[in-house]
């Protein structure tokens, strides 16, 4: 594997097999890892201010943010959906670019 096939900014990692997002269960912040098989749709988009200032938690009731304190100042919101349960993870990428044109490559190849 590339380093172009890797993506890891702390928070969100990504490889060839799953995204890991850290700090996601509240209370105890452990991290929840998302086989790529298991994506139906992801979608990215920029964030709204409805999102931008929820560290932590939901604020629509469907999409579920991990622990990010520098939230506020990122610009990208990526949410997945599964293809099992109601949440939909949502994230906040440090390098969205970056992360959503590996993402897009992995997706193709399936």
């Amino acid at each position: 594997m590339t380093a172009t096939q890797h993506y890891d900014d702390g928070l969100i990692q990504l490889d060839g097999r799953a995204i890991t997002l850290r700090r996601f269960d509240f209370p105890s912040g452990t991290a929840k890892i998302i086989p790529l098989d298991s994506i139906r749709t992801w979608r990215a988009e920029p964030l709204t201010w409805v999102n931008r200032y929820r560290l932590w938690g939901s604020s629509d009731l469907r999409r579920w943010l991990p622990l990010d304190l520098a939230r506020p100042t990122r610009s990208t919101l990526v949410t997945l959906e599964l293809d099992e349960g109601w949440w939909r993870p949502a994230f906040t990428p440090v390098r969205p670019d970056e992360f959503v044109a590996l993402l897009s490559e992995l997706a193709a190849r399936d």
